[in-house]
C-alpha cells in the first residue's frame, strides 16, 4: 500500500483467484482515513487504474465506476496466478495529480517470466508499433511511436483518451511509475492521426523500463509492449530546452 500527498490506495481484498472479469473494489482515503469522492477529469476519466503482474505481464488499463461512498468498482483479469500491482492514477478537485499502488495476490503456483530484451519493433494483433528515440536518464526523453498495418502507416487512429495514444512507463526493477505526456492533442489541427505519436518521459535511472501503449483504431482498443533501456548520455543545453516543451 503506498502513501502520497496523505492519500492512500486500499483494496477490498488484496487476495484474487485467476480468472476474467473479477470484481475489483477500492477506495482512495485522504489523510483522516475518508474516502475521497470529489476527482478532476485527467485524459477524459476520473480515475485511470493500471493492474500488472509484477513480471511486466497481464498489463490492464481499465476505468471503474464510482459510487456515492467513495468505493470504485471495476472488473479485472487475472490470467496467471501471481502478485500482480494495482496503480491509481487521478487528481484529487483543488489538487495535483498522484499516483497511488497496492499490491494483490492470485492464488497458485507462479512462475516469474523474464523481462522480454529491449526492441525497437513490437506487434499485437497484426499490428506493428516501432519506436523511434533515445532514453536518456535523468532527462525528459522524446519517444516517437509509429502504428502500421501489413506494412502500411495507419492514418486513421482514433482518439482515446484525449489522445492518439496512453503510454504507460514502469521501470522493470521496481515497478516505479514514470509520467508520459503526448505531445498534442486530437483536434488540435496540428497532431496528426498516426502513424506517428510522440510523447515526452522522463526515465529517473539508467535501466530498463516496459513500456505499454494504448491505441484505438477500428473501434478497438489495443496495447503494444516493448522493452526499452535508458542510457546515462547527456545532452547539450540547446537540445535540452528544446525538449522542454510538454504540449498543452
Amino acid at each position: 500500500m503506498s502513501s502520497n500527498n496523505g492519500y492512500t490506495l486500499e483494496l477490498a481484498t488484496s487476495e484474487a483467484s485467476v480468472g476474467s472479469n473479477v470484481p475489483l473494489q477500492f477506495r482512495i482515503l485522504d489523510s483522516a482515513g475518508t474516502p475521497l469522492t470529489r476527482y478532476t477529469d485527467t485524459h477524459d476519466k476520473q480515475l485511470h487504474l493500471i493492474v500488472v503482474g509484477l513480471d511486466l505481464t497481464g498489463f490492464q488499463h481499465v476505468h471503474p465506476e464510482l459510487d456515492e461512498n467513495g468505493n470504485w468498482h471495476v472488473s479485472v483479469d487475472f490470467d496467471h496466478p501471481g502478485d500482480y500491482r494495482v496503480f491509481a492514477d487521478f487528481t484529487p478537485v483543488g489538487g495535483d495529480g498522484i499516483t497511488l499502488s497496492a499490491d494483490a495476490r492470485v492464488a497458485g503456483s507462479y512462475e516469474p517470466r523474464p523481462l522480454p530484451a529491449a526492441a525497437s519493433v513490437t506487434t499485437v494483433d497484426g499490428y506493428t508499433v516501432s519506436v523511434e528515440g533515445e532514453a536518456h536518464a535523468g532527462q525528459t526523453s522524446k519517444l516517437t511511436l509509429s502504428v502500421s498495418r501489413d506494412g502500411i502507416p495507419v492514418t486513421d487512429l482514433q482518439p482515446y483518451l484525449a489522445a492518439y495514444g496512453h503510454l504507460v512507463a514502469l521501470r522493470a526493477s521496481d515497478l516505479a511509475y514514470l509520467h508520459v505526456h503526448p505531445d498534442g492533442y486530437p483536434g488540435d489541427g496540428v497532431t496528426p492521426a498516426g502513424p506517428a505519436i510522440t510523447f515526452y518521459a522522463n526515465m529517473p535511472s539508467a535501466e530498463d523500463y516496459r513500456l505499454f501503449l494504448d491505441f484505438k483504431h477500428g473501434d478497438v482498443v489495443r496495447t503494444a509492449e516493448f522493452t526499452l533501456t535508458a542510457d546515462n548520455a547527456t545532452t547539450p543545453e540547446s537540445e535540452r530546452a528544446h525538449h522542454a516543451h510538454h504540449g498543452h
